[in-house]
């Protein structure tokens, strides 16, 4: 596969799977993108095929085989059903693809290898109270967003799609990453972005005068630097082909939570994704994934969260 024109979007068999491929359907941001529908299918464990040695299991062992036989007949439709939905959408047959692989090691790490074949990004969805166990769903999504670290991740939300991304940025290289990611894919295709910018406050700071003196010059300077930063992903976004009213820049301070201030603004904003970096200035690996970039795709939960290396 030729790398950074395909996109690996997981799919379950599930209603709720249905709605990411709906999802990547309206989003203009890839229309000219190769997309591979990718399903992990688990049919009958290997031990329950040694039931066919034993005279009293050979019964099961039949049914067994029925079962499995209608589950490959249930997701080859259901395939042929998700890819409908796309051209539905305007996506060109052509640009379409169905895979169903066999389960081999286990649903994450099978899904892991395939990233690593030349994706441009992988598109899964959270899990919900009561929704259904599978490949874009619990655990597995976690460890998706956990370990893929060399490519956006892309968890689809049921927030209505706006034409507005909020970019979240601390300076550091994996944000402006972020920022080239959404210019080179949502530029001149009349996308609105908002780079947003959080300074914590001090929580263990008291009230001293000197004290808090010193906080307000460090934010002051922490604002003035991050000004500059916004001038240069400013015209970033412009030369991709934003146009010059359609991008805008606000920083807050003082805030308990960043993830809970970025959230804010994309509800108050009317930002329909959130774009975040996995790796923020700390230079720690997993840092900004741990600290930040998780706690947003948990407390907005009714956003898309694009996790940008």
């Amino acid at each position: 596969m030729e790398k950074n024109k395909n996109l690996l979007v997981l799919v379950d068999g599930s209603a709720r799977s249905l709605l990411t491929v709906d999802y990547v359907g309206k989003l203009e941001a890839f229309s000219d993108m190769r997309i591979v529908l990718f399903n992990v299918f688990s049919g009958v464990p290997e031990c329950f095929w040694d039931l066919k040695h034993e005279t009293i299991g050979s019964g099961t062992a039949r049914q067994m085989q029925l079962w499995e036989d209608q589950r490959k007949r249930d997701i080859n439709a259901y395939m042929d059903r998700a890819r409908q939905h796309l051209i539905n959408s305007g996506i060109p047959g052509a640009s379409i693809e169905t895979v169903i692989h066999n389960l081999q090691k286990g649903v994450a790490r099978d899904i892991l290898k395939a990233a690593e074949s030349g994706y441009t990004a992988v598109v899964c969805r959270r899990r919900e109270k009561d929704g259904l166990e599978g490949v874009a769903v619990g655990s597995v999504a976690n460890k998706l967003i956990a370990k893929i670290d060399s490519l956006p991740v892309l968890v689809a939300g049921r927030q209505p799609q706006t034409n507005k991304v909020l970019l979240a940025v601390d300076g550091s290289a994996s944000s402006v990453q972020a920022v080239d990611f959404v210019a080179e894919h949502m530029g001149g295709r009349g996308y609105k972005a908002g780079l947003f910018h959080v300074i914590r406050g001090f929580p263990g700071l008291n009230a001293n005068p000197k004290e808090l003196e010193m906080a307000s010059e460090w934010g002051l300077a922490a604002e003035a630097e991050m000004q500059k930063t916004f001038e240069v992903l400013t015209d970033r976004l412009l030369d991709a082909g934003f146009s010059s009213g359609s991008v805008t820049h606000k920083i807050i301070s003082g805030v308990h939570s960043r993830a809970e201030a970025i959230v804010q603004e994309a509800q108050s904003g009317g930002y329909g994704i959130i774009v975040v970096g996995r790796r923020g200035l700390s230079r720690v690996s997993e840092f900004f994934m741990g600290r930040v970039s998780t706690k947003v795709v948990q407390a907005g939960r009714n956003f898309s969260v694009w996790i940008i290396p």
